[in-house]
Formats: C-alpha cells, sequence, structure tokens
C-alpha cells in the first residue's frame, strides 16, 4: 500500500497576490508582517502554557520527563505555519492595511 504525503508545498496565482495592493513586493510585505504577529502570539501562548507545568527543582535527579510540556509542545508544532495563515487570510480579503503616509 502506497503512502500518500501531502505536500508542503502550495503554488499561488501571483496575480491573485498582487491585486490587493497591486504590487507584489507589497503584498509580501503586508503577508510577512501578518505572520510576525501570528508567530508572536503563537509564542506567547505557548510560552504561558508551558510556563503552568515548568518545574521550579533544579535538582537533576528529581526532574522527569514532563509530559504535559511535551504534549503541549507536540500541539504546537502541529499548527499551520503563521506564514501559511497570513497567506491564506491574505488571499482571502481577511486582512486590513494600510500605508503610511509620508510627511
Amino acid at each position: 500500500m502506497k503512502k500518500v504525503i501531502k505536500s508542503s508545498i502550495v503554488t499561488r496565482d501571483l496575480n491573485k497576490m498582487i491585486e490587493p495592493t497591486g504590487n507584489l513586493y507589497k503584498s509580501i510585505a503586508v503577508i510577512g508582517k501578518r505572520a510576525r504577529q501570528l508567530a508572536a502570539r503563537q509564542k506567547e501562548e505557548l510560552t504561558t502554557k508551558l510556563a503552568e507545568f515548568a518545574s521550579t527543582v533544579d535538582n537533576l535527579e528529581e526532574v522527569m520527563e514532563n509530559r504535559e510540556q511535551i504534549e503541549i509542545s507536540k500541539f504546537y508544532e502541529r499548527q499551520p505555519k503563521p506564514t501559511v495563515v497570513a497567506t491564506e487570510e491574505f488571499l482571502e480579503g481577511k486582512l486590513n492595511f494600510r500605508y503610511r503616509e509620508d510627511d
């Protein structure tokens, strides 16, 4: 029996990416900014959840494998990457963005 491996590479229509901004590089900048926001939020959530199960014991003999922390980490590893989420939000028109006005 053959295993089907889902590819992590997705072909995007550049014309659809250009439409909202009129420029591919501006579109990528918007997507990148949103991806950084999502990554920061995700990192903050992960750190908070891991801190709940952190051991305050410094003794190596008493430090044991923390199953809760491992499960939480695995859960976050399986989540879609921030760049993928940001790209989907951008292409679906869910992102609001504006340009700074030149002074």
